[in-house]
């Protein structure tokens, strides 16, 4: 099956589960033309074909709640119960129950094609080494939350920059345009469910963000509450793509509120699947952050090291699979997150070369 077929089934599949919105498909198909990178963003399905064959080895390592979808762009940052600035993992949306090894790989070789892109400077062996040291030596702790305050003074400056500044974010956010049709009364209730007053007035738009979720419908109420604004999102939440490939071998369930409550982290208290949504708080320190936002110059393998250490927050939940993993951390040869990587990249470049050689919107 090539990269084309692949994204008829999987975006046929999807719009059997979800509604699918044509203009965010389209935008999303020609964001896969722009680069490898961009193209590694939006077709975690393909991944989840090719893994097997490209890495059989490592695909059948001990199994976690992974994230899946983990790349160098899914970090962000939050607001915990007690308000202090957390940073790790942004988007649950693919999460299930996959080899260790999937999350590690797919992390490490969107750290190559966004060298490649001239996101990131560093090099693919330190880049690899550096999330595995993060990861393992996580483990061995038993993982610990990436809290923003007394600790990690280097990450927090690079966490808040220029780009997350409160104006840019509101004129952003107040530039959204109105929905064109009628807002699901579920992603309303979903929305008001994260609302601080029953009585707020809100208005409601549409949004387009990510790559990866593009197609699938985005909500947003805007409300001036006590002050300032606020804003809640409800997007549509299916099960991961990784159950899609499977054909049938894996259960078709949404896991991401799971994966939220069993990773070790100091949660977002304002992200909740409610049906068949997940709604979260939008704010300018509440949101995920993109490489063209972070300052230079910047210890790009410090940060590599805190992506290990958060991937290993993540399977930490899975609390069984920890010993196995440590375990089979140490059969594996030298190099092994470097090759996968590469051979993982490798694959992933040729297909985003055989979708550029035809438009298929």
């Amino acid at each position: 099956m090539n990269i084309h077929k692949a994204t008829r089934k999987y975006e046929d599949w999807l719009e059997s589960q979800i509604p699918l919105i044509p203009q965010d498909l389209r935008l999303k198909h020609t964001l896969m033309r722009q680069g490898a990178f961009p193209f590694l963003r939006a077709t975690f399905y393909r991944w989840c074909q090719l893994w097997p064959e490209v890495c059989p080895r490592l695909a059948s390592a001990p199994s976690v709640l992974a994230v899946g979808d983990l790349h160098v762009e899914n970090f962000g940052t939050w607001r915990d119960r007690e308000g202090r600035l957390v940073w790790g993992i942004n988007d649950f949306d693919e999460v299930a129950v996959m080899p260790y090894t999937l999350d590690l790989v797919r992390l490490a070789a969107s750290a190559r094609l966004a060298m490649e892109a001239d996101h990131l400077r560093t090099d693919a062996t330190d880049a690899c080494d550096s999330i595995l040291t993060g990861y393992t030596e996580a483990l061995k702790a038993g993982g610990c939350p990436i809290v923003l305050g007394e600790h990690h003074h280097w990450l927090r400056e690079l966490a808040i920059s220029d780009s997350r500044d409160p104006h840019k974010f509101w004129d952003k956010m107040d530039r959204l345009p109105a929905p064109k049709q009628s807002v699901p009364r579920s992603a309303i209730k979903a929305i008001e469910s994260l609302m601080p007053d029953s009585d707020v007035e809100y208005r409601v738009v549409r949004r387009s963000a990510g790559i990866g979720s593009l197609g699938r419908e985005r909500y947003v109420a805007i409300a001036d509450w006590h002050g300032g604004k606020i804003a809640r999102e409800a997007k549509a939440v299916v099960s991961s793509a990784y159950a899609w490939a499977a054909g049938g071998r894996i259960k078709h369930e949404v896991l991401y509120q799971e994966a939220l409550d069993q990773a070790v982290r100091s949660r977002d208290p304002f992200v909740r699947v409610r049906g068949r949504w997940i709604v979260r708080r939008l704010a300018p320190d509440c949101s995920r952050i993109e490489l063209s936002s972070l300052p230079r110059p910047r210890d790009e393998s410090r940060l590599f090291y805190e992506m290990g250490w958060e991937s290993a927050n993540v399977h930490c939940g899975t609390r069984k699979s920890v010993k196995m993993i440590v375990r089979d951390l140490r059969k594996r040869p030298a190099k092994w997150l470097h090759d996968a990587a590469r051979a993982m990249t490798n694959a992933t470049v040729k297909d985003w070369q055989e979708w550029n050689t035809a438009r298929r919107d």
